[in-house]
Formats: structure tokens, C-alpha cells, sequence
């Protein structure tokens, strides 16, 4: 038996060198992609910083992060999916130790010739055994531990969205509080012209389609304001929301919307792989499909079980592990696949497939991500440019609203140029106050699109889960 197993041992030491040597399949141009030394914004690339929501120094809006990392029920459910990839990874951990099973059976029988019956009781400790030779545990292990580390990260990115979906939608709430202003006193200004044009037309000083021409402005304003009232209370239900609280749409803020125009740090395109924690999901992601290639491949080599069983069946279950009844048995088993209309080689071949398709899902999400830092650097310089521009429009607009309706009095002009200018200047303050939010939602954005995390690292808060 010796001799035959030397006659094997070439072929068995050459199918483990085989299976051993089963390497990274992952292009190795992903490691070392090729990236631009700087941004395309000429900009100056400090390291960037953490703790861009203390920035804001607003206690409601540090408040209701806070609720929402505690009681949002998306994030809660994320929490648990971290939790889920945890013990996924215990039980891939829990295949390297042996196995072992207590098992007891008792009966009994009746013999229908002899019409006796017979008690049966019997007792087994079964152990059993995988000797992960080739590595094919090894691959389950790192695939369960790459989840894992993608499930964390992506756990880590969604509460950074979490956070800015929070801190933005308590901005547009701020900002439809702040148009629902502007056309309430649009709505007054309406109704002080209706007074004065009603006060020219019973003089005789005024024509009837001035009177007209005021009373439908007039509704148009009160039109504006229904529907604005409208908008901000579903801003406010969709910030309770988030907040894990019924919609009721009651909530009150009161803030101002700050004008944001210092640079903030961007750091360096290379920085952002290492940051970004969407990039560091994509890429466990990618290491698992890796170790999933490895683990289809090594699983066309043979299995080798080592099992062992220690027992006794008596009639009389007080006679159970007597030591005179035990028995023992130690068994080895090798198992190889032979024919299998090629279902290995197909699995294997998925799953190279499978992990080429990762690198490309990977590189497109990488590019994705140098996207929005591209484009929130453009928006951010161009929304600057038009704050300014816009300010000077406004400012333009309000002085030739108030000179047309004082030429409109002497008879210069008619009522149509006092609605064109007074339009004017509305659109003009409206414009100001979507443009002065949009710079605070694409400056909030550019910090998740740069990785920038909304508190200091090791003071963020950490996922608590509620047993049942």
C-alpha cells in the first residue's frame, strides 16, 4: 500500500502546486491607475478636512443629524446588513476547525413471527474534518472577509449620504421658507398697487385696464404663495422622514441660508481612492470576486475528509458507554470530481467572467466618482460667478421697478412697464435665493464627493443595533 501511494505522491504534490499557485487574476493596471496630478479647477490642493458639518455652527442642524443617524430606518437596515456580513464571516471562519456531532436514538421494535419486542438504544460523537490542502477554504474565508469589508465601507458612505441628505433638504426647507416670504410680500406690494390704481380709476385718472391688469397680478401673487406654502411643508415631511419621525409636516426651522464663498481644501485625484469609502467598497468588492475565481477553480481538485466516530447500541439504555460496549472507528476519504458534464469548468469560467466585469464596474465607478469632484469644482466657480452677477441684477432691478411706478404716476410710462419691471425685480430676488442654496448644496456635496467625512473619524457615531 506504501508503494502505491508513492506511485500518487508526484501526481498529488503536482495538483497542489497547481492549486497553490492559483494568483491574483485582478488587472494589474487597477492597482497603479493612471490619474492626473491635480485637478482640472486651478486650485490649491490641501489636504482635505473632516468635520465639514461643525462648519455650519447651527445647533438644530447638528441636532437632527444626530436623530437621523439614530432612528433612520434606511440606515438602521444598512446596520443590519453590516451585522449580516459579520456573522457571514464567522461562519466562513468556523469551516477550518473540525466538526463535531452528538447523536442519540432510542426505539423500540416489534417482532410480528414471535410476536416479542426489543428495545434499541444506541449513542454516536461523530467528528469530522476538511483538511484545506488546496486552499479552497482559505477562498470562502476571504471571500465572506472581502464582503465584509465592502459591506462596511458601503455601510460607511451611506452615512455620510444620510448626513447630507439631511443637512440639504434642512437647507431647502430654509430656502422654500424664505421664497414663501418674498412672495407673501410680493403679494403685499400687489395689493398696495391694487389700492393706489383703484384710487385713480374712480378719480378718472386711471383706465379700467390698469384695474384689470393689477387685480390679475394680484391673484397670480396669491397663486405663487398657495403653491410655495405647498412645497415647503413637503420639504419639511420629506426632513421628518429622515429623521425617522411621522410626516407630520411641522417641524420649524428657522435659519438663514449663509453665503458660501471660501475655497475649501481638495486634496489630490491619487488621495481619493484611499478616501472615498464607495471607491474602498468597489474594490473589496473586486478582491472578492477575485477570491471567488480562486475557490471555483480549486474546487475541480480532490477533497480530503478525515472523520471519526466513537459510540455504543445496547437494549438496555443504563448499559450506554459502558467502557467494555464503546467502539470506535477513524476513517479518511478522498473525493474527486471525474465527470460532471462540465459544470467546474463552467462555474470557473462564470466567475472569471464575473470578475473582468468587476474591474469594469469598478473603473466606472472610479470615474464617476473624479466626476462629481470635477463637476461640483465647475458648478461651485460658475454659481459664484452668477451670485455676483445676480446681486448686481437684482440691485438693478429694484431701483427700475421703483422708477417706473413714479413715472407711471406722472404719466410717463404705461401700467404694463411697472408690471415688467416689478417682474423684473422679483425674478431677479427669487433667482438670488435658489442660487445662494445651490452653492451650499453643491459646496455639501463636493465634501461627500471628496470623501470628506461630516464629523472627526473616531467621534463618529457607530451603528446600534436593537434586539428583539
Amino acid at each position: 500500500m506504501i508503494r502505491r501511494f508513492r506511485h500518487l505522491l508526484p501526481l498529488l504534490s503536482s495538483l497542489f502546486l497547481l492549486a497553490c499557485s492559483n494568483t491574483s487574476q485582478i488587472d494589474k493596471s487597477l492597482t497603479m491607475p493612471t490619474l492626473p496630478g491635480n485637478w482640472q479647477e486651478d486650485t490649491q490642493a490641501f489636504a482635505v478636512e473632516n468635520s465639514w458639518l461643525s462648519q455650519l455652527d447651527n445647533p438644530q442642524v447638528q441636532q437632527l443629524v444626530s436623530k437621523a443617524l439614530a432612528t433612520n430606518h434606511q440606515f438602521a437596515i444598512q446596520a443590519y446588513a453590516l451585522e449580516i456580513a459579520k456573522q457571514q464571516m464567522i461562519v466562513s471562519g468556523s469551516k477550518f476547525w473540525p466538526e463535531l456531532d452528538l447523536s442519540f436514538r432510542s426505539g423500540r421494535n416489534k417482532d410480528n413471527q414471535s410476536d416479542t419486542y426489543a428495545d434499541s438504544n444506541a449513542i454516536n460523537l461523530n467528528l469530522s474534518y476538511e483538511v484545506d490542502i488546496w486552499g479552497k477554504l482559505s477562498a470562502t474565508e476571504q471571500v465572506s472577509n472581502y464582503n465584509y469589508l465592502a459591506q462596511k465601507a458601503t455601510f460607511e458612505q451611506y452615512k455620510q449620504q444620510l448626513v447630507v441628505n439631511v443637512v440639504t433638504t434642512w437647507f431647502k426647507v430654509i430656502e422654500a421658507d424664505k421664497l414663501l416670504s418674498l412672495y407673501q410680500s410680493r403679494v403685499l406690494n400687489s395689493q398696495q398697487n391694487l389700492e393706489i390704481i383703484e384710487a385713480g380709476y374712480h378719480s378718472g385718472l386711471t383706465p379700467a385696464l390698469d384695474v384689470y391688469l393689477t387685480r390679475n397680478d394680484l391673484n397670480n401673487e396669491l397663486t405663487r404663495v398657495s403653491e410655495q406654502a405647498t412645497v415647503k411643508t413637503q420639504f419639511i415631511r420629506q426632513l421628518e422622514r429622515l429623521i425617522g419621525e411621522y410626516p407630520k409636516g411641522d417641524l420649524l426651522v428657522n435659519a438663514n441660508l449663509p453665503l458660501l464663498t471660501n475655497d475649501i481644501p481638495i486634496g489630490l485625484p491619487s488621495e481619493l481612492i484611499s478616501r472615498k469609502p464607495e471607491l474602498k467598497a468597489s474594490w473589496y468588492q473586486l478582491l472578492s470576486q477575485d477570491s471567488s475565481l480562486a475557490y471555483a477553480h480549486k474546487q475541480r481538485f480532490p477533497s480530503i475528509v478525515l472523520s471519526g466516530s466513537v459510540g455504543d447500541s445496547t437494549a438496555d439504555i443504563g448499559d450506554l458507554l459502558s467502557s467494555s460496549s464503546l467502539a470506535w472507528s477513524l476513517l479518511g476519504s478522498v473525493s474527486a470530481p471525474i465527470f460532471n458534464a462540465g459544470r467546474l469548468k463552467a462555474n470557473e469560467e462564470k466567475a472569471r467572467i464575473e470578475l473582468k466585469q468587476g474591474e469594469q464596474l469598478y473603473l466606472d465607478t472610479l470615474y464617476d466618482a473624479f466626476s462629481d469632484v470635477e463637476n461640483a469644482l465647475t458648478t461651485e466657480k460658475n454659481l459664484k460667478n452668477s451670485y455676483y452677477t445676480m446681486l448686481a441684477a437684482q440691485e438693478n432691478a429694484q431701483i427700475a421697478s421703483t422708477l417706473s411706478f413714479e413715472q407711471y404716476q406722472s404719466g410717463l410710462v404705461s401700467y404694463t412697464t411697472v408690471l415688467d419691471a416689478q417682474n423684473r425685480s422679483f425674478e431677479a430676488q427669487t433667482t438670488l435665493i435658489k442660487i445662494k442654496n445651490q452653492l451650499i448644496a453643491n459646496r455639501i456635496n463636493l465634501h461627500l464627493s471628496l470623501g470628506g467625512d461630516f464629523s472627526v473619524p473616531s467621534l463618529a457615531p457607530s451603528p446600534t443595533l436593537k434586539a428583539k
